[in-house]
């Protein structure tokens, strides 16, 4: 495997650190279902096209916008392995508390982020497989990545399924409980969560400081393809604007901690891939809340709930 002085960094962000975060958008998670009912998945069920076009978004066309990216840019082979990381990731469990302050259609992000995160099973290695062997210079590192099926179907159950289950069932038979709690709940959990962001990017300050500038303008640009794919396949398909701005930030807010994850497994933590993947759940945070903020004061017509 080729290594670059970048690759032989080691940035402290283990697994125990990984599960933290996870638990943290797990809270955001449940907070969030607590304002959902099952007649918003009733309504999926009727006009499933919205969520074939998350998922044709998430899992399509943004790899292939990441490997056209990767070749226009050139970045160093383990930042372009990093990249095709983190577009092969399913959608994160924030965007639907990012999709839920943009005004966005909270029930579809929840879909999308489940639907996505049960498929990566398959088409986070595949596409991970795909395109690094499609570019040169990641074809000579690329390992084979294998995810036991079991564990993610364990991380979903947990971080989503759970809380998103035991949220409707609150929500559905003691309705009064759950609005008094959703309102404190939902900030108390994202209020942890940025917390931990900024605690992880403390640790790590010097780390970051040195190496940042390898990453930032090619994640800052690399996000905001991610955000302007998914929103023009949701116009492109004629989906409402509730729709489009789900499918925009469900594509541009991508679960990098599972990416971490896989780095760190298969990868042996390396350098450029972690740095990237840790850089990006730092700055998908920072762009995807300014987009809820500027959404958010942009009300959708009635119509669009019809």
């Amino acid at each position: 495997m080729v290594t670059t002085p970048l690759d032989k960094i080691h940035i402290d962000f283990n697994e125990q650190s990984l599960w933290v975060l996870n638990v943290a958008l797990a809270l955001v998670m449940f907070g969030i279902a607590l304002d959902i009912s099952i007649d918003d998945f009733r309504r999926l069920a009727r006009k499933p096209k919205p969520l074939f076009v998350g998922v044709l978004s998430q899992f399509v066309l943004l790899p292939v916008v990441t490997f056209v990216l990767v070749l226009l840019v050139e970045p160093l082979p383990s930042i372009a392995l990093g990249m095709f990381m983190v577009a092969a990731c399913p959608g994160g469990n924030i965007s639907n508390f990012i999709t839920h302050l943009a005004k966005g259609n909270t029930a579809l992000s929840v879909s999308l982020t489940a639907v996505a995160t049960l498929l990566a099973v398959i088409m986070t290695p595949l596409n991970l497989q795909l395109w690094g062997s499609l570019y040169g210079p990641t074809a000579s590192i690329l390992q084979e990545v294998a995810i036991a099926p079991f564990s993610m179907v364990k991380l979903v159950a947990l971080l989503l399924a759970l809380p998103l289950i035991l949220g409707m069932w609150i929500k559905h038979f003691r309705p009064r409980f759950a609005f008094k709690i959703a309102k404190v709940l939902k900030v108390l959990s994202l209020v942890f969560f940025v917390a931990l962001i900024f605690i992880a990017l403390y640790d790590n300050r010097d780390i970051f400081m040195e190496y940042v500038l390898y990453v930032f303008w090619i994640v800052v640009l690399h996000n905001l393809l991610a955000f302007v794919t998914g929103f023009s396949l949701a116009k492109f398909f004629s989906l409402s604007q509730m729709d489009k701005r789900t499918i925009g930030i469900e594509t541009g807010i991508q679960n990098s901690g599972l990416g971490l994850l896989l780095i760190f497994t298969f990868f042996d933590g390396m350098g450029g891939m972690a740095l990237l993947a840790a850089f990006w759940g730092i700055w998908h945070l920072i762009s995807g809340l300014t987009i809820a903020t500027f959404w958010g004061y942009f009300p959708i017509d009635k119509e669009e709930f019809v």
